[in-house]
């Protein structure tokens, strides 16, 4: 298996970082693979810049930075702007439509897809977008099996959580699917 290393990034608020442990979980506890996060974020409790970084592997690990993702997250655009140049030459970036204006002066795919909008129009609020962008991420990336996602998000949430989280993980893997039969 090749290391899946990401990178997601966007602002405090947005449910970056529970994103990325939401992954590294699903893949140590449900899909028998070795993992490990990381976290930054600039010292605003909410609107700073927020970067979390995961390596899912089949084997060790040695260092636990992502210095070059082949999977972006981008839910801003100073995010989009900082951390798209970093990109390994193939790789892909995941970002909302409304939210960033990614640069097309990389070698990476493109994948933006309307998520905020989507989130608003099925659950009237923004809560669940970061459950959304992790549906598509899974999707497009193969990285974890979308029932491990499911069952993490059963044990770190309350009950009340769980029909939501599960609306809102098929709602991304659905936003996604159409570059799935592209390419």
């Amino acid at each position: 298996m090749e290391k899946y290393r990401f990178l997601l990034s966007g602002s405090g608020g947005q449910g970056v970082i529970t994103m990325a442990i939401l992954l590294a979980e699903a893949a140590v506890l449900h899909e028998g693979l070795i993992a490990v996060q990381s976290q930054s974020y600039g010292p605003e409790a909410r609107g700073g810049a927020t970067r979390s970084d995961v390596i899912i592997s089949d084997s060790e690990i040695l260092f636990p930075k992502v210095l070059q993702p082949n999977y972006l997250v981008a839910m801003t655009n100073e995010a989009a702007g900082k951390y798209m140049p970093l990109i390994r030459p193939g790789g892909m970036c995941i970002y909302d439509t409304d939210l960033v204006q990614p640069s097309r002066r990389i070698d990476a795919m493109l994948m933006g897809m309307p998520m905020q909008k989507a989130v608003l129009e099925k659950f009237h609020k923004t809560q669940a977008l970061n459950i959304c962008v992790l549906g598509a991420l899974v999707t497009l990336t193969g990285a974890v099996k979308m029932e491990s996602v499911e069952q993490v998000l059963k044990a770190r949430f309350k009950p009340a959580f769980h029909e939501a989280n599960s609306a809102a993980l098929a709602l991304g893997a659905e936003l996604a699917k159409p570059f799935l039969s592209a390419n």
